[in-house]
């Protein structure tokens, strides 16, 4: 999380994996800050404390929401991303928080999307823009949209936990999975 971050590409996927976890998924959730714990304020003013700062390695899969270009423009974050994707991190960005991850270089040459406003520069900056709600590439998981990060999350956890945990999800929360999600090969 980081000032200006967009507040549903947080908590959708927030409130996904909770109830994952909640449903007996394998998962364990910590909201992040790049330089320390502390306050963090979203996009539309939302005051959210923020319990842990990030240590990259120390995920299976970390989830970089949009909302300003505050991140884009902070080398050690860059940099950090690229590390943890080199750990074995699964990276994943929500709408226009995959252009931060474009800015790291992550996106180059791999299939990838985001908000349908950012799609061109994604392009511009080398990544292969495929048409669909999620694009799954391995170790880089991509969505376009605000409330993609809906779907990241029910698609992680039906790739990761199983579909049947997913579908109970869908359920308590009376949302079905919506979009493509493109997988590669």
């Amino acid at each position: 999380m980081y000032d200006g971050v967009e507040e549903q590409d947080v908590i959708g996927p927030r409130d996904v994996l909770g109830h994952a976890e909640a449903a007996g998924g394998e998962i364990r959730t910590t909201l992040v800050r790049p330089s320390a714990p502390g306050e963090v304020t979203c996009f539309f003013g939302t005051k959210v404390t923020v319990p842990a700062a990030w240590e990259p390695t120390d995920t299976d899969l970390l989830i970089v929401p949009g909302g300003s270009d505050r991140l884009i423009n902070d080398p050690d974050v860059l940099r950090d991303l690229v590390r943890a994707q080199r750990a074995g991190v699964i990276v994943a960005g929500v709408c226009t928080g995959v252009m931060v991850l474009s800015a790291a270089g992550l996106t180059k040459g791999r299939p990838c999307t985001t908000h349908h406003l950012a799609k061109a520069a994604l392009a511009a900056q080398g990544g292969k823009v495929i048409d669909a709600r999620v694009v799954d590439d391995g170790n880089l998981v991509t969505t376009g949209g605000v409330t993609s990060g809906i779907d990241l999350s029910l698609w992680m956890i039906t790739r990761e936990c199983g579909a049947s945990i997913a579908a109970s999800v869908e359920s308590v929360m009376e949302y079905e999975q919506r979009g493509v999600v493109w997988r590669s090969a």
